[in-house]
């Protein structure tokens, strides 16, 4: 006996067809209002902030990505371009700080030491501050090798790395953004000159590299102070104008014994580099120097390349024991930034290299969760704060209010701007704003950003 007739199977046949086809246009039906809704949300959110990105003209000169986040509710709010990939520039220093926020303490490490008969050895731990012009000065670190009875020897075999990052421009080896990376850094490894007009004088920091300064009569550079690659020979510009005090910072050759030269000459005692492979042993004593947020402001106000750079280092330092960024580079994404939506591609502490590729959404999650970690209070006192400090001094100007605190990001043909923003109702977002490949200056694109933030703000 047959338990399907034909006629019976047939029918049932068609009626799995027509569930099947009805659950199709279901389905179809479903994602069509799901999308009918993203749509109605999207040019809510548009019409409220007035972020019509894709109508912007000066935007449409430019590859444009953008992310907008409620920090209270803890939901995006609009994105355009945000799952793609920019070229970010300076805002690579928030990777940095999220990293040395993680990694270093309240003070930062500065030399570690150990006594070995009546001799002293010490070791840099990459801290950027010692007799650097650009911070306050903390007297325990040149005290100590000042006054140590022993004679000093300096060790450079805990720095693993190379003296720029990879994608650096090797060409802009005189240019003070570009410092060179060290184990021990002095006078944030830039020699300052000054040309007193009046007399015609030229004072140098340190000052025993007045004897490495030469005057350039065929004028070879087209800087006013030129300095060969891989010496520190300096020439001075014998076309240099009358009329003004002028300045110049250009980057030295880092050796270990130019190092130890320059200790020398400014602690006015010997200072011999130990060759080899001696590291500092577990048991070392340590140093600290100043305050972590010193430095941190530095870095993300003044956008401070060379303090990024360094702050990684020391990060590396006390992980490993020994210096590298990349190796550091490598533990924070796998073990600090595992969880942000798009793993960045990350390669260097301060951004100068292109090879950094992030996108708007990672950025934004990256704030909040610095959000979450630091009291708003010491956040905003760190990021740049609109028409007040650091590289937003003469932009989103709010009186004695600023309202947005960000960090900006400039290379040629790439402007990018990623932070806080407190609205007018007192309600904090979170944004990232990246532009890439534009060929106008980066002026136009801070125009209409702020044109756009400060229609978010009012908003509010």
């Amino acid at each position: 006996m047959k338990l399907f007739q034909p006629k019976l199977v047939l029918k049932m046949k068609k009626t799995f067809a027509l569930l099947f086809l009805a659950l199709l246009v279901a389905s179809a039906l479903q994602a069509q209002s799901k999308k009918q809704k993203r749509k109605r949300d999207k040019d809510k959110i548009e019409n409220k902030y007035g972020l019509h990105l894709e109508n912007s003209e000066v935007f449409s000169k430019s590859f444009t990505g953008f992310a907008l986040f409620d920090a209270e509710q803890q939901q995006m709010l609009y994105e355009y371009n945000a799952d793609k990939y920019f070229t970010p520039a300076s805002n690579t220093k928030i990777l940095t700080f999220y990293t040395c926020l993680r990694t270093l303490g309240d003070s930062i490490p500065a030399l570690r030491y150990q006594r070995q008969g009546d001799l002293m050895v010490f070791w840099g731990t990459g801290d950027p501050s010692f007799l650097n012009p650009h911070l306050q000065q903390n007297s325990l670190v040149f005290d100590f090798l000042k006054n140590i009875k022993e004679q000093l020897y300096f060790s450079a075999a805990n720095f693993r790395d190379q003296r720029y990052g990879d994608g650096w421009m090797w060409g802009d080896y005189s240019y003070s953004y570009q410092a060179e990376k060290s184990p021990f850094p002095v006078y944030s490894n830039v020699a300052h000159f000054r040309l007193n007009d009046t007399t015609r004088n030229v004072e140098v920091q340190p000052p025993f590299l007045k004897n490495y300064l030469r005057q350039d009569t065929a004028q070879r550079y087209g800087d006013y102070i030129g300095r060969v690659e891989f010496d520190n020979q300096f020439t001075l510009n014998s076309s240099i104008p009358n009329g003004r005090d002028t300045e110049w910072h250009v980057p030295y050759r880092y050796t270990p014994g130019f190092v130890a030269e320059i200790l020398t000459d400014t602690l006015k005692r010997p200072v011999h580099v130990i060759e080899g492979k001696l590291m500092p042993p577990a048991d070392a004593g340590l140093i600290y120097s100043l305050a972590a947020d010193s430095l941190y402001r530095l870095m993300m106000q003044e956008s401070d390349n060379f303090i990024a750079e360094q702050l990684l280092l020391v990060c590396s330092g006390l992980k490993f024991g020994s210096m590298n960024s990349a190796k550091m580079i490598d533990f924070s994404l796998t073990n600090y930034l595992d969880d942000l939506p798009d793993k960045p591609q990350w390669v260097d502490g301060s951004g100068l290299s292109r090879y950094n590729l992030f996108t708007p959404r990672t950025l934004v999650a990256l704030l909040n969760k610095i959000y979450q970690t630091v009291p708003r209070s010491r956040l905003f006192n760190i990021f740049p704060a609109g028409g007040v400090s650091g590289t937003l001094q003469y932009n989103y100007r709010n009186g004695n209010a600023p309202y947005v605190f960000a960090k900006t990001g400039t290379l040629r043909n790439n402007h990018c701007l990623s932070g806080y923003l407190l609205t007018k109702k007192g309600k904090l977002l979170i944004f990232s704003f990246m532009h890439n490949n534009f060929m106008s200056g980066a002026s136009a694109m801070r125009k209409e950003m702020e044109k756009i933030l400060r229609g978010v703000y009012e908003e509010n």
